[in-house]
């Protein structure tokens, strides 16, 4: 079980243009990554997300909820709706705390740190954070929401596999525990 940042980047290291904006990733479609995105879904007991990820979903619609009842912790110390036949957990706690719950909840399987990058930051600051998997999208953005805005630099980070797609897209996974 590992807790894992599952996220798509520019090459230049932006999960969002300026105002939070997904065009750009939007216009490379879905389709060529869903079956790779099901396999890693599939394996998911846990989700970690921020608030503005989680509005994000809202702004999207009922539809756009498709975590079904697996435990979500939306990091917030604002009160925000909820979403009906949802589990979601409202928390203003330590990240470790966080982090340890998710786990739990997640038993056997593992703990996915869904955005954005602050929230991933804070999980790899407290060296909580097992695996990146980036997905580099052929497009370079020039600014927006960082990939990785960490306070310190994390230990040098090992590859364990790649996959590329037919966009040009590249997949990479990295363990930021070294080889084990």
């Amino acid at each position: 079980m590992a807790v894992q940042y599952y996220v798509a980047s520019s090459l230049d290291g932006f999960i969002a243009a300026p105002h939070d904006d997904l065009g750009w990733l939007l216009q490379f479609g879905m389709t060529e990554f869903s079956d790779h995105f099901d396999a890693f879904l599939s394996n998911v007991g846990a989700i970690i997300m921020g608030s503005s990820t989680y509005e994000f979903i809202l702004r999207e619609g009922d539809d756009a909820w498709s975590y079904g009842m697996t435990p979500t912790w939306v990091l917030t110390s604002r009160e925000l709706p909820t979403i009906e036949h949802a589990d979601i957990r409202f928390t203003a706690t330590a990240i470790e705390e966080i982090v340890g719950d998710a786990r739990d909840a997640a038993g056997h399987q593992n703990v996915w740190v869904v955005g954005g990058g602050d929230v991933a930051a804070q999980i790899a600051d407290a060296r909580l954070l097992d695996e990146m998997h980036v997905t580099l999208m052929p497009i370079v953005l020039g600014s927006g929401t960082r990939l990785l805005p960490v306070t310190t630099p994390t230990p040098p980070l090992q590859l364990l596999r790649s996959t590329q797609f037919d966009l040009g897209a590249v997949e990479l996974v990295y363990t930021l525990h070294g080889a084990g």
